[in-house]
């Protein structure tokens, strides 16, 4: 035979105030507690990312200026072989020495220009790799870091 039960042989357990109350106060300051130290890592994580911005951007003052001013030498080597040749073909004394001198001229002229672009093309790598470098710093840390805490 199974036994039926009511309210007069059920238990119920017993409810608390306090202990409830205790349990609500160690949740908040949980949660409290959680929201300061996410807080803090925000905070962190937004300071490292405005040295990384400051350290990019005066790398990329610097590394434009030096790119400007090889630019600029290059500009300036040009200008003065071009004169040098022009010079060269006024003082020529027969149309076979123009053709020889010009000859001369255009072969210099391009492996010069392969040689400065090479030179311009390694100088702009490494200034976009310096660029992005702080960045790149910054991101692997946070990677790291969140790594960790997961």
């Amino acid at each position: 035979m199974s036994k039926t039960k009511t309210a007069e042989t059920t238990e119920f357990p017993t409810f608390d105030a306090s202990q409830a109350a205790d349990q609500v106060r160690a949740f908040a300051e949980k949660g409290v507690e959680q929201s300061k130290e996410t807080f803090a890592k925000l905070k962190t994580g937004a300071e490292e990312a405005k040295k990384a911005f400051e350290t990019s951007y005066e790398t990329a003052k610097t590394t434009s200026s030096d790119l400007s001013l090889k630019a600029i030498a290059t500009l300036r080597a040009n200008a003065e072989a071009n004169f040098s040749h022009l010079e060269a073909l006024v003082s020529a004394k027969s149309l076979s020495e123009v053709v020889e001198l010009q000859t001369s001229f255009l072969r210099k002229r391009v492996e010069t220009a392969v040689e400065q672009a090479k030179e311009f093309q390694a100088a702009a790598s490494k200034a976009a790799e310096d660029v992005s470098k702080p960045y790149k710093t910054a991101f692997e840390k946070a990677f790291k870091d969140v790594s960790k805490a997961a």
